[in-house]
Formats: structure tokens, sequence, C-alpha cells
């Protein structure tokens, strides 16, 4: 019976060659933005021009949305094991399995596009560094926008951090919780796909989220007012490949991704249009029934950012190993 197993088994492999000889080769490259993310419209952009070189030999094909039902926080976990052939990757998410990356950039302690471009090429050194630790070869960046943070309330206008102590507020981030419980506020994580429903049935009253990227989850929906809080900084995208994956990949492959993943560096990178996509993305919101306050006040926002740079040191060292060596390479870039 074993040795009809093992027949078995090697005429399924030699039919499965002998297709894939046939058939382009596909890299399945996992993206766990919505489809609806300007991202991932950038995405589509470096897929196409990646198999346009590539002249179908090999295709590379875009999932979006966790279509491939791959968690963006075990990203360490499955792509050295090749569960796909590529995939972005978001540091913020993989603090779990490598807790020094969720303290590179803690989000709210840049304040400006000034700072933000000093702190870029070191930031993404460490990147490079960290994702090789785990066997992953950083082959790409996305730029995130310069973001615009606000508070998104249910029920009434709430625009200062006294105001906030008495709402259940979602957040995204543990420094995020951190920073906020030491204002006051009672916050806790919830996650995106999971935001509108919270939202909707009161389980929180107000959430945290960029104005930017709030009609991509309806928000506007489920909250009748928004205000803004903070300026933000987010550490890029990383476009990951298993580390002997792209050892072995051919050199027109490489040299194909390279060029393209240079492209779509250049396009995101970008932030000078940055406060108008924001004003633009705030009208859009009215016009679906948001109704913008005022912005919380600049001692309001000095609270927040203090809180924040107090938690990164904090987080930096319970993290340990490289984690605050990586902080003060950052603010060694900013001038601090």
């Amino acid at each position: 019976m074993k040795k009809l197993f093992e027949i078995a088994a090697v005429s399924i492999t030699g039919a499965a060659l002998s297709l894939s000889s046939a058939t382009a080769e596909e890299w399945r490259f996992n993206n766990f933005l919505p489809e609806t993310r300007p991202e991932s419209a950038q995405l589509e952009q470096f897929v196409k021009e990646v198999n346009t070189a590539l002249e179908g030999e090999t295709e590379l094909k875009l999932y979006s949305g966790g279509s491939l039902g791959l968690p963006n926080t075990d990203t360490l976990r499955f792509l050295p094991k090749g569960a796909v052939e590529m995939s972005l990757m978001w540091a913020n998410y993989l603090g779990r399995d490598a807790p020094a990356l969720s303290s590179v950039v803690v989000q709210g302690t840049i304040g400006s596009i000034e700072e933000f471009e000093k702190a870029i090429p070191t930031v993404r050194e460490i990147y490079e560094e960290e994702f090789a630790e785990w066997d992953v070869a950083s082959v790409g960046y996305v730029a995130i926008p310069m973001l615009s943070v606000s508070v998104f309330c249910r029920e009434e206008p709430v625009n200062t951090i006294e105001d906030l102590k008495s709402k259940k507020l979602r957040v995204w981030a543990r420094d995020q919780v951190e920073a906020f419980t030491r204002l006051g506020v009672s916050a806790q994580i919830i996650p995106q796909a999971e935001m509108y429903v919270a939202m909707k049935t009161g389980v929180v009253d107000c959430a945290l989220y960029p104005a930017l990227y709030a009609h991509t989850v309806s928000l506007q929906e489920v909250s009748k007012y928004a205000s803004f809080l903070y300026p933000m900084a987010s550490g890029p995208y990383v476009i990951g490949v298993a580390q002997d994956r792209w050892d072995t990949t051919d050199d027109k492959i490489k040299a194909a991704i390279k060029t393209a993943a240079d492209d779509l560096w250049d396009r995101t990178n970008q932030y000078e249009a940055d406060y108008q996509r924001e004003l633009d993305a705030r009208k859009k919101l009215a016009e679906g029934g948001i109704v913008w306050s005022d912005d919380y006040s600049n001692e309001d926002r000095a609270a927040f950012v203090g809180a924040v740079t107090e938690i990164w040191a904090e987080l930096a060292e319970e993290a340990g190993g490289n984690a605050p060596a990586y902080r003060e390479r950052v603010l060694t870039a900013l001038g601090r």
C-alpha cells in the first residue's frame, strides 16, 4: 500500500510539473490592505510594471484585502516558509514576533514632513536589517502619506482631551492605548475590520482614524462628528520575499521587481499634496453626513505628543534587543 501511495505521489508531482511548464509561473503577492485603499492602486501598478517587463514568463498576481486568509500579524511566520512568494508588511503589525520593529517609528512622535524626510533613509535601513534577521528580503517600499488623525464620534462632538475622558475610544496600536491611558482616556484596540460594528453598536463611542481613509471603511455611516487631533508619520510598508526564494530567483525577475519597486517608491514618497488630499477627504466625508468640529487645541495636541514620546522610550526599553539602539538611530536622524 505504501508503494502505491509513493507511485501515486510521483505521478501527481510529474503531472503538476508538466502543467507548470506549460504555463507561466505565478508569484502570489499578499496585500492585507483593502482594494479601495490608494496604496492598493499603487501596488496594482507595481504588479503591472513587473509583468510587462517579464513578458509572460513569470506572472505576479496581487491578492488584496486579506483574500488569501493570511493574518498580517503572522507575516514573519508564513512568509519565510513560502506560504506566498511575496507579501506586503507593516512593522507596527509585527511587534508580537519582532518587538523591536514596533518601536522604530511610534506614530505621533514625528509631527512634520520635514522631520519625517530626515528619518526615512534610516528607517528603511533598520527595516532591512531587522527583516533579514527573519530570513526575509526587503525588495521594495511603499511610502505612507503624512496623515491627519481625527477622532470620529457617534452621538456628539468631542474636541478636547477632557471631554474624551468620558468616552470609550477605539485605537489600533498599543502605543496609542498607553498614551491615551496616561491622559486619562479609556482606549482599546479594535481591528479595522471590526471597527464599523463596534461603532454602530456602541461598543465604543469614538474612533481614532485618518480622515483620508475613513470613507474606505464607511466610517461616515456610523459617526456624526469628527475633529482633527494630530499629524501622523508612519514607517513605510515593506514588500518582502523569503530570503532563500530571493537568493535563487532569476536575475531577470529580480531586475524587473527592483525597477518597478524603485518607481513605486518614487511615486509614493511624495508629501506636498497630502494636506490638500486631507481637505478633499474631509469635504467628501461632510457630504456623507460628518460634521467637522473645531480641531483639538494646540495644548491638547502637545499633551498627546508628549505622552507618546514618553511611551516610545518605555516601549523601546521593554522590547529590549536592538529596540533602544533603533530608537537612538531615528532620533539622531531627526536631529534630536
